[in-house]
């Protein structure tokens, strides 16, 4: 048995193309791009059931089970139905992930702005400004980055403002006596395009139990999109950020202001590209040049 294995590895081996190189790379990459994606959510949990149906099958055809063979037949013969059904949520979070380009908020900047840059850095430090205040008042916000994907669904669901970011606007926005302080307020172009704005709770079961709504809804909506989701908690002042789908937590004021540029300007993992790199490089030569 162990000859007639290692003989038909060989003979395949020796069979070997390039073009077979590149079958087998480009279904490892996708295999590791459905990992990566179905990692921390609720698809992992159900992929254990369908893998528990299939030992089932298994076992069925083995015992001549007919009944139980017969009902698992059925199932497993409109399995590409039943997964597009269950998977849905997580299918078109694939799909969007998919068809975002490697260039980070092209519309972040309109081209009728004089001074992209400074809006850009003024809107990032006057957001961690503010949300530094609110953590020492343990005052609760909700500020969603918008990047590739629109959020106009979003948007529609609170108040168009338009209005420049400014901490005295946040401040209004998120005082807990206003009416728009229980949603979230969404940064388009530089500006605080709506408030008020209702996210998607996640459904993640593996979020922490000591993470209220405002938590929950940070990430549900770095789950279903690319942006980037500032939240600062009511009950302990802590800054977070998510991003696709993981919240990470306890930002300082230059932490926070950072981890902003680094996303919003710079690109994720360092890897400036576009304009927003380009503005970013200018500011540094600014900066060593003054130095």
């Amino acid at each position: 048995m162990e000859q007639t294995f290692f003989s038909q590895l060989l003979a395949t081996l020796k069979t070997f193309t390039f073009k077979d190189f590149i079958d087998v790379a480009i279904i490892a990459l996708l295999l590791f791009y459905l990992l990566r994606l179905f990692r921390q959510s609720r698809v992992g949990q159900l992929i254990k059931g369908f893998l528990i149906l299939l030992a089932v099958y298994g076992v069925s055809y083995l015992f001549e089970l007919t009944m139980l063979k017969y009902i698992l037949n059925s199932i497993f013969t409109y399995w590409a139905i039943i997964f597009i059904v269950v998977f849905q949520p997580e299918l078109r979070l694939g799909l969007e992930r998919l068809g975002r380009s490697n260039k980070r908020l092209r519309s972040f900047v309109s081209s009728t702005v004089q001074n992209p840059e400074d809006q850009i850095y003024r809107a990032l430090s006057d957001v961690a400004d503010t949300c530094a205040v609110f953590s020492k008042s343990k005052t609760g916000a909700l500020i969603v980055f918008e990047r590739e994907t629109p959020l106009g669904e979003i948007a529609d669901t609170g108040t168009v403002l338009n209005s420049d970011v400014s901490p005295a606007l946040l401040g209004n926005i998120f005082f807990n006596k206003a009416p728009l302080h229980d949603g979230a307020c969404i940064i388009r172009e530089g500006k605080i395009h709506a408030a008020g704005c209702i996210l998607p709770l996640s459904d993640n079961l593996n979020i922490s139990q000591d993470l209220g709504t405002r938590h929950r809804a940070a990430i549900g909506m770095s789950e279903a999109s690319d942006a980037v989701v500032v939240v600062v908690s009511e009950e302990t002042g802590s800054i977070s950020v998510a991003l696709n789908g993981i919240l990470t937590r306890d930002f300082k004021r230059d932490d926070l202001y950072n981890r902003l540029v680094e996303l919003i300007i710079v690109g994720d993992n360092n890897n400036a590209s576009g304009m927003f790199a380009t503005l970013f490089n200018k500011r540094k030569e600014k900066k060593n040049e003054k130095e």
